[in-house]
């Protein structure tokens, strides 16, 4: 009878006195923000700007994106958001523009008489009288 009661007793003490695991994390601690997301120009996260996700949930900007003109033509379009540029190669040429300005929804870049529009999953190229619309690919 004493080992069964005090087997009882250690058990509730044990019962008691053990922690509790909580799924949710310390309430107390901060999140840090995400240090992948790129900012427009005023202050906001810059959606026009898309992610990889691998299998182990890690985020990481997506930089390259291959678009197609209205006439069938395939350009590839690579971002360098730390340089704040963007290149578009097509017919073994590479045109370098330089970001002027990133409202949120839309980013502008520009190099002398070329402009490019960047807004959703369009690229909009304007070089002096000749604009060409492209839309993102899935390749």
């Amino acid at each position: 009878m004493k080992k069964g009661l005090v087997i009882a007793i250690s058990a509730v003490a044990l019962s008691l006195i053990s922690c509790k695991k909580n799924e949710s994390g310390n309430k107390n601690v901060l999140k840090a923000e995400d240090s992948t997301a790129v900012l427009a120009d005023n202050g906001k996260i810059d959606s026009t700007i898309n992610y990889n996700i691998d299998v182990n949930g890690k985020k990481s900007i997506k930089t390259d994106y291959v678009y197609k003109a209205t006439d069938g033509t395939l350009v590839k379009v690579v971002f360098n958001y730390k340089e704040n540029t963007v290149s578009i190669r097509s017919n073994n040429k590479t045109f370098i523009l330089n970001k002027v300005e990133s409202k949120g929804n839309e980013t502008t870049y520009e190099k002398m008489d070329m402009k490019a529009t960047v807004k959703k999953d369009s690229l909009i190229l304007d070089q002096g009288n000749n604009i060409i619309e492209l839309a993102k690919t899935k390749i």
